[in-house]
């Protein structure tokens, strides 16, 4: 659907708004804004609105979360501000202007005991802090009757910011071996993947009234311990990577056993198809790669 849209996006620093403005570089059909919290504070509702005004916003995705999983434990308030009250003033404001928003949630609204990937409709039954802001964050948005897309996702990483993926590329650098979770299932997502995934959510949906909500990962299912042997094997490390329990890695937020996210809904709305977790996994130490050869020259 080829129409011009004013596209504002939030938390643009993080690894899925970099990505975006990747896109937004090559993109000549819209006109996008990024914000971050030094530019926007997406709690602050004249502020949102002031700024939805000001570019007169047609769609605004939502990178902006509080992620430290273990951390949000011990700050609630905090994650249930950032998590759940910014995005009910995002939905606000968009109901308000009659913009849609694409919001991006997370697989552990899900209770985490399933044997079989969790669809779109299947009962949530978060068991952490983190998970309860963000079910919350998505109760809101629906209750607002905003237009939007919410997409849940899951094992996020890219070639910027914090992520299992680099942490383990630079473990692989200084220690001979290394434990790592092995019954713990779910399925690894690229950045770069996901970013695709909602412009074409948005450019299928144009300004159409919607109120869905899909899954997005890469395919695949694995566990955290084979996520790890690929890494060290791609990224041409010695590494040893030794299974391990969760019991034998306790945190502090309790993690899902099993979070594998059921993804054909989105693959028969959007049109799309979505690549395997190993080849996304290998595109993204490529670019690791290439970045860290420049950076050298």
């Amino acid at each position: 659907m080829n129409i011009k849209m004013n596209i504002l996006v939030t938390g643009c620093k993080g690894q899925l708004g970099t990505e975006l403005q990747k896109i937004a570089d090559r993109d000549h059909q819209h006109r996008w804004v990024f914000t971050d919290v030094d530019t926007l504070d997406i709690c602050d509702k004249d502020a949102v609105e002031q700024c939805f005004a000001d570019h007169q916003t047609d769609a605004c995705i939502n990178c902006a979360a509080y992620t430290a999983v273990d951390k949000a434990e011990d700050e609630p308030e905090l994650a249930e501000k950032i998590n759940a009250y910014a995005p009910q003033v995002l939905a606000d404001t968009c109901l308000k202007h009659k913009a849609l928003l694409i919001h991006v949630s997370t697989d552990y609204v899900f209770g985490g005991n399933a044997d079989k990937p969790y669809r779109v409709e299947d009962e949530i039954n978060p068991q952490s802090v983190y998970g309860k802001t963000k079910a919350e964050g998505e109760r809101l948005i629906r209750e607002s009757g905003c237009n939007h897309f919410i997409v849940r996702t899951a094992w996020l990483y890219s070639s910027v910011g914090k992520n299992f993926v680099k942490t383990m590329l630079m473990l692989g650098d200084t220690k001979d071996e290394i434990n790592v979770v092995a019954d713990q299932k779910g399925c690894p997502t690229w950045a770069h993947d996901l970013a695709a995934a909602l412009m074409a959510l948005l450019n299928k949906n144009g300004k159409k009234p919607v109120h869905e909500t899909f899954h997005f990962t890469n395919e695949g299912q694995i566990t955290w311990h084979d996520f790890a042997t690929a890494i060290m094997e791609i990224g041409g490390k010695t590494c040893k990577v030794n299974p391990i329990t969760t019991d034998q890695y306790p945190t502090k937020a309790k993690r899902p056993a099993y979070s594998v996210l059921d993804l054909s809904k989105i693959k028969e709305y959007a049109g799309i198809e979505i690549p395997d977790w190993r080849e996304s996994l290998v595109k993204c130490i490529e670019e690791l790669n290439s970045g860290l050869l420049r950076s050298s020259q």
